[in-house]
């Protein structure tokens, strides 16, 4: 096969696989645009390579502003994609400027005043624009992982490539004046190589980052309860582990608050389940809201809750615990006749030196079950001892 024919075929070979591989990984992850979009941005590229080599029936001035047409597409979906991904607003705007004043200058420089090394300069400083554009939107998350600081790096790597690559290329092989041998030239077969190169090195590491999203995903299932948000019990007793250690270390006070609805299986039989779940994630609700960013929140048990909350005394957790019961006493659940009142039970527990999870949570489950036994629609408090410190103390005593 001959050399410049296989260098030519080479990208939009590359192209058209990541697109198809992008565009499989969406189909399984519709919930995932952004996957769709760096698809189409991949399969278009090829257009653009294939559009460069092969002349179309219409002329080869039409056929290179297709190709760069192509180019431009894929180019913004690409960025346009990457920013999206992180959960940043896709600067639109400025991407339309680049890539329309590059074919504006592109078109200028083919069909009013021709001339291709200003064509060359016009599309590669435009494509190098949208490199350091990108590069600019993931500075702020560039150290949230690896694929973040990679993905950063390959932009400020791509403007690189398209600004000095261009102009040193240019000032030692140049000026281009036709296409004649322009595409065995030294400029044409590092433009190629380099963005074979480039377009995998950023594809590889987008793939990563999807197969992150998934496994967190998935992690997020295993730790979280579908119906109320929160997490289950398997997430709560992991996660309130991590931040008993942590408060240990740094000798913060801990309290943990444990909540049962009141009367929740007659709930259940007289207004149906579908009410029930409305009333686990009315609660589940207003108790995510109350614990804020610090507390760990779990539902551990059918109608019942749990709240660790660092930094937190036995006074303050119980003030938590009233301010819940009275909100959530004093409103009415949608789905539920008006009037219908729902009340929940509190125990509060707070934790004495290193104490672990375990009987944290006994202590405040029998102050829970004190309140449910007491009347209902109450909070009350764990006022003994941990068990880790009573026996320490009486074997001294011994």
């Amino acid at each position: 096969m001959d050399v410049g024919l296989f260098i030519a075929l080479l990208n939009p070979t590359i192209a058209l696989a990541l697109g198809a591989a992008f565009l499989v990984l969406w189909s399984y992850q519709r919930h995932r645009p952004y996957l769709a979009v760096l698809g189409a941005s991949y399969s278009v590229s090829a257009g653009g390579f294939l559009f460069q080599y092969f002349t179309l029936p219409f002329g080869m001035a039409l056929t290179k502003l297709v190709s760069n047409l192509c180019f431009t597409f894929a180019g913004s979906c690409l960025v346009g994609a990457i920013v999206a991904r992180y959960g940043r607003k896709v600067p639109f705007a400025a991407i339309g400027t680049l890539m329309v004043g590059g074919l504006v200058a592109f078109c200028w420089f083919m069909f009013v005043q021709p001339d291709l090394t200003w064509r060359i300069y016009a599309m590669n400083f435009a494509f190098g624009g949208l490199g350091l554009l990108a590069a600019a939107e993931l500075r702020p998350v560039r150290n949230n992982g690896p694929t973040e600081m990679i993905l950063f790096v390959l932009s400020l790597m791509s403007a690189v490539n398209f600004f000095v690559r261009t102009i040193i290329i240019v000032a030692i092989h140049g000026p281009f004046t036709s296409y004649d041998g322009f595409y065995g030239s030294s400029y044409w077969t590092t433009a190629l190589l380099s963005h074979a190169l480039l377009s995998l090195l950023i594809a590889l590491c987008l793939f990563t980052a999807a197969a992150l999203d998934v496994m967190k995903a998935l992690k997020t299932e295993t730790y979280t309860d579908p119906l109320s948000g929160l997490l289950n019990r398997r997430g709560f007793e992991e996660r309130a582990a991590h931040l008993l250690q942590r408060c240990a270390a740094a000798r913060f006070p801990v309290a943990l608050v444990l909540a049962d609805l009141d009367h929740f299986k007659l709930l259940n039989d007289v207004h149906g389940h579908a009410a029930g779940d409305r009333v686990i994630a009315d609660f589940a609700a207003k108790l995510r809201t109350a614990a804020g960013a610090r507390g760990v929140a779990g539902r551990v048990g059918g109608e019942e809750f749990a709240v660790l909350l660092p930094l937190t005394d036995l006074g303050a957790a119980r003030l938590f615990a009233e301010a819940i019961r009275v909100l959530y006493s004093a409103g009415g659940v949608d789905g539920l006749p008006p009037g219908t009142r729902v009340t929940a039970s509190f125990g509060v527990a707070a934790r004495t030196g290193e104490e672990g999870l375990e009987p944290l949570m006994r202590r405040a489950d029998e102050a829970l079950y004190k309140a449910k036994k007491n009347g209902r629609d109450s909070v009350r408090l764990s006022y003994e001892r941990p068990e880790a410190a009573f026996v320490a103390e009486s074997y001294k005593a011994s």
